[in-house]
Formats: C-alpha cells, sequence, structure tokens
C-alpha cells in the first residue's frame, strides 16, 4: 500500500470531519457564474474607487475648482440618467442585458484613459472632466440598470438579499484597499496617472464578464409600441404602493447624499488640510463601514425585516451627515471626519441591499428591465439639484453648510421612513405581483 495514502478505514471518518473553511451549502459563492459576476464586480469596484478619488482630486487639487465646479461635476456624471434613463429601460427589455454590461464596463476604462491623455497634451481643465463625469453616467444609465437584471437573472428572486449582500461586500473589500491604494499612487504618479491604473482594472472586470454563459429570454411582441411600453414600465412603478413609497424614500436619500459629497473632498483637503494619501486613508474607513454592512446586513434584515433595515440605513446615514456638519475641536476634526464616512458606508449597504432586493421581487420578470430604469430615473432625478445646491451652499455659506442640510432632511426622512406603516410591514420579501 501507498504510503501517502490513508488507511480505507480513515476514509469515511476524514470524509465526515467538516472543513473549517467550507461555503455554507447554500452560498451563492458555490455558483460558477455568480463567482464571476462577484469577481467583476469586485475588480470594477476597485477601479471605481481609485476613480472616486482621482478624478474629483485632480479638479480639486490640480485644476482648482471651486464648490460650484465641484458641483457641476457631480451634477454632470448624473444628468444622463434623468435624461435616459426611461428610455434605456424600455430598450433593455428588448436586448440581451450582458453585452451591455460587458460594454459599460469597456466605456469607462476609456473614458479614465482619456483623462491621462489630455494632461500629457496639455488640454486638461474642467471642461474635459465635465465630459467624463457625463460619459460616466451615461454608461450608468444604460449599463448599470442591465448588472442589475443580469443579477436577477443568475441567482433568481429567493436569494436576492443574499446575492446583493455579497455584492456589496465586494464593493467594500474594493472600498477598504481602493482608497488607501489611490492615495499612495496620487502620491507617486499623480491623479491624471493614476486614472490609466483605473482603465486597467477596468478592463479586467470586462474580461471576467466575457465568459460568462447566460441565456437570456427576449420576448417581444409584434407591433409593440415604444412610447406604450415606456408608460407602462412608469404605470407599473406608480401603480405599486411599497415600491414608489420606497423610490421616493430612496429619491431624497439620493437628494441629500449627493449635496453632502460634493463637499467632502474640499473639507478634507482645504478645512482638514490633509494631503491625498492622507484622505485615501480616511476613504479605507468608508470601505470598513461599507464591509461591515456587507456582512451583517443580511442578517439584520432577516432578523428584522427588509424594511425596517433600510430604515436602519437611513438613520445611520443621518448621524453620518450630523458628524461631518458639526465643527468639533481641532484634536477631533479628522476623526468626526472618519466617523461620517464609516456611519455613511455602514447606512447605505443597509438601505439598497433591501431596497434592491424589494424591487426586484416585487417585479415580472419580463417588467424588469422597465421598473429598474424607471426607478432609477425617480431616485437619481432629486441627486442633479442636490448636486448643485451642495456646491451653491458650499461656495456662499462655508463646506460644511451642505452637510446641515442633508443631515436635518435626512433626519427627518429615517423618522418618516420607521414610522410608515408600508415600510415597517415589510418583514420579508414579497411575492412577484400579477403582470
Amino acid at each position: 500500500m501507498d504510503r501517502h495514502q490513508p488507511p480505507a478505514a480513515a476514509a469515511p471518518a476524514a470524509r465526515l470531519r467538516p472543513r473549517r473553511w467550507a461555503l455554507p451549502p447554500d452560498d451563492l459563492l458555490r455558483l460558477p457564474d455568480f463567482r464571476r459576476i462577484w469577481l467583476s464586480s469586485l475588480v470594477g469596484n476597485l477601479g471605481m474607487q481609485i476613480a472616486v478619488l482621482a478624478l474629483p482630486l485632480a479638479a480639486a487639487v490640480l485644476l482648482q475648482a471651486s464648490p460650484v465646479q465641484m458641483g457641476w461635476l457631480t451634477a454632470l456624471e448624473v444628468l444622463p440618467v434623468a435624461l435616459f434613463s426611461l428610455p434605456a429601460g424600455v430598450w433593455l427589455d428588448r436586448v440581451r442585458k450582458l453585452p451591455i454590461y460587458v460594454g459599460g464596463e469597456w466605456t469607462l476604462a476609456l473614458a479614465a484613459a482619456s483623462v491621462p491623455l489630455a494632461w500629457a497634451l496639455g488640454l486638461l481643465a474642467m471642461p474635459w472632466l465635465y465630459a467624463v463625469a457625463f460619459v460616466l453616467g451615461l454608461v450608468n444609465a444604460f449599463a448599470g440598470s442591465a448588472a442589475q437584471i443580469v443579477m436577477v437573472q443568475v441567482v433568481g428572486r429567493p436569494q436576492l438579499v443574499q446575492a446583493h449582500a455579497k455584492n456589496a461586500l465586494a464593493g467594500a473589500s474594493a472600498e477598504v484597499a481602493g482608497p488607501a491604494l489611490a492615495g499612495m499612487l496620487m502620491r507617486g504618479l499623480g491623479a491624471p496617472l493614476t486614472l490609466l491604473v483605473v482603465s486597467a482594472l477596468l478592463l479586467a472586470s470586462a474580461g471576467l464578464l466575457r465568459g460568462l454563459v447566460l441565456v437570456e429570454h427576449i420576448s417581444v411582441a409584434p407591433g409593440r409600441r415604444f412610447a406604450r411600453e415606456l408608460r407602462e414600465g412608469l404605470g407599473f412603478v406608480l401603480r405599486q404602493r411599497l415600491l414608489l413609497t420606497l423610490a421616493l424614500m430612496v429619491a431624497v436619500w439620493h437628494l441629500c447624499f449627493h449635496c453632502a459629497v460634493v463637499v467632502q473632498i474640499l473639507l478634507a483637503s482645504r478645512t482638514l488640510a490633509l494631503s491625498a494619501q492622507a484622505i485615501g486613508l480616511c476613504y479605507v474607513a468608508m470601505g470598513g463601514g461599507t464591509v461591515l454592512g456587507g456582512i451583517v446586513g443580511d442578517r439584520i434584515s432577516r432578523r428584522i425585516g427588509p424594511g425596517p433595515c433600510l430604515s436602519l440605513g437611513l438613520a445611520s446615514c443621518a448621524l453620518a451627515w450630523w458628524a461631518g456638519a458639526v465643527d468639533p475641536p481641532a484634536a477631533l476634526a479628522v476623526p468626526a471626519f472618519v466617523a461620517m464616512l464609516v456611519l455613511l458606508g455602514l447606512g447605505t449597504v443597509l438601505v439598497f441591499i433591501n431596497f434592491l432586493a424589494i424591487r426586484q421581487a416585487l417585479t415580472p420578470p419580463h417588467l424588469l428591465g422597465r421598473m429598474t430604469a424607471t426607478v432609477r430615473w425617480i431616485i437619481l432625478l432629486p441627486a442633479l439639484p442636490g448636486a448643485l445646491l451642495g456646491g451653491w451652499l458650499g461656495e456662499h455659506l462655508g463646506l460644511r453648510a451642505p452637510l446641515w442640510f442633508a443631515a436635518t432632511l435626512g433626519t427627518a426622512l429615517a423618522l418618516l421612513a420607521w414610522r410608515s406603516a408600508t415600510v415597517r410591514a415589510v418583514r420579508r420579501l414579497p411575492a412577484a405581483v400579477a403582470a
């Protein structure tokens, strides 16, 4: 007998011994297709987390952008969603979603690579960054909706909360590593060249998606008119009380978030006088909050229900903005900024893993594209005035004024969600409504 082969009697015992790091039997990471999407999301999010710091820092530090210009930079990233989300939803219900998702990653990579090219040619200015922001928003309007639908097609409805929680965990892992990596890259290469790394990561993400095999059944009845299908998608959302209530609440959240996010980099670089690397390290804390949300979000949702868990997330975001709004003593200024990022990361995950799962579970398969685009149009429409308002408040009333606005309105929103019987009653995912 081979001396490396265990005795026959010991084999059953070895098979019965549990492996310490084995995945649970129902874990979605056991599915090869989901693993591929998850890895693509991890790599793509890592690239985008670096871009989240590199693009505004290029504006704030290299081009000395004002708060109003930073507001426009954020607003132009949201504008394509407001313009194109509704027709994008009708179109997505007529085509395969996976190629749109992959094409979006390629387009993001090219947009990121254009910034160092413009810098090398001496053409880099705010209008160039505005154009890049618009392209990012355009991809979000089409490929962002397609990505959410692909997720449903791969995992199925019963596991949506777990799928979104794991996807959030991938994003959270990127949020932990991305800002620290961004700080080091920007210190060594500068903000423009750092975006070349972003481009490479996004190309790698697209490469992972190209290996995904997904059977998509497209059924469009002959003679169906585009305008009629658009009205059907909008009408479906408006008729579902739960869906509309949640969409309006998340729309107000986006108003607060985009009002506050305009001044976060400026607050760190100018008021707190932090370097690019120090800002990157602060944003690692935001990733830590997101990781925490990805780990505990599914458990909290199962224990108290998706509706109450979403309300808890809104409360965490409101508390985050209060931490940034209050001007603390100098010794506590940076810890307060870090606390804001941690609470914001945690709250955002708790809001969106439940919101995404509820709306996808509620919608019949043939309406998923139109529902997704319609809801994204509703929730992101207020982001445009929110970003412009944040820039105006920061310019005229100081960099903490947008945070005061977000904290006050966010607190009222969290209380409203907690007291809403419609939201509080959602203790488990709803079944899909009849077509």
